[in-house]
């Protein structure tokens, strides 16, 4: 695994008339993680990940619903945690620092600030998917104010990383974020602090911040070169990877 604590599969599906990927972390039983996720948000004990791409113009109204469904299809039983996006999930970037380890997909399809004025409805007119979704997996028990933290520091850098890599807003409007934990065993003692200057996050903040920067640099290549991500009309061979970030 190069050093890494996880190992990301890549999955398809035919789904609107194509086959869309997915990316599926079986981490299984022992980690707490807190996320934004539609689907398993919040904080708690969790066994697995799973971050599909979507259409653009994604229009279903029970997005929790549907990223269980997909997981149900991957067999991932337990609770977990679904993220969604219309980027391509295929270019993901990751990062590890100490033991942490970012996964990133990048679609900067609308960029904005987090405090602006109302906007004008943005344009649906060429390519525009995107989301920016992180996963942050730290090999260490931390308390839940640190897990909290450690959140907070995770989107710090995230916005770090967009300015170093020359883009103008602080995300997208529908960035999630998730980051895991040991659970600790009983009596074992546990991190407390989860900020910048901390220990752990620390060494979040810099895997975040050169995934992200990896991921906002490639997909301005992208949306330089074409149209959109490459579709294709029926699973094929290299659709299922298992491992996504040795590719």
């Amino acid at each position: 695994m190069d050093g890494r604590p996880v190992t990301v599969q890549r999955a398809g599906r035919i789904e609107d008339g194509a086959c869309r990927h997915l990316l599926v972390w079986r981490a299984g039983p022992g980690w707490r993680m807190v996320s934004s996720g539609v689907l398993g948000g919040g904080l708690g004990e969790r066994e697995w990940v799973l971050n599909a791409q979507v259409r653009a113009g994604y229009g279903r109204l029970d997005p929790d619903a549907h990223l269980a469904e997909l997981a149900a299809a991957q067999g991932l039983v337990g609770p977990g945690v679904g993220l969604m996006t219309a980027a391509e999930v295929d270019a993901c970037t990751w990062a590890e620092d100490g033991g942490v380890t970012a996964v990133v997909t990048t679609g900067i399809g609308v960029p904005t600030w987090a405090a602006a004025p109302a906007p004008d409805a943005p344009s649906t007119a060429g390519y525009v998917p995107g989301t920016i979704n992180v996963l942050a997996v730290v090999p260490a028990a931390v308390a839940d104010a640190g897990l909290v933290n450690l959140l907070a520091t995770a989107t710090e850098a995230k916005v770090q990383a967009l300015l170093e890599a020359g883009r103008d807003c602080s995300g997208t409007p529908s960035d999630a974020v998730c980051v895991a934990v040991r659970t600790p065993a009983p009596g074992e003692s546990v991190d407390p602090f989860g900020g910048p200057r901390s220990l752990w996050g620390a060494r979040l903040a810099r895997a975040v911040r050169a995934a992200v920067f990896e991921g906002a640099v490639l997909d301005g290549e992208r949306r330089a070169e074409y149209d959109g991500p490459p579709l294709h009309p029926a699973t094929v061979p290299g659709c299922e990877l298992a491992d996504a970030l040795a590719s």
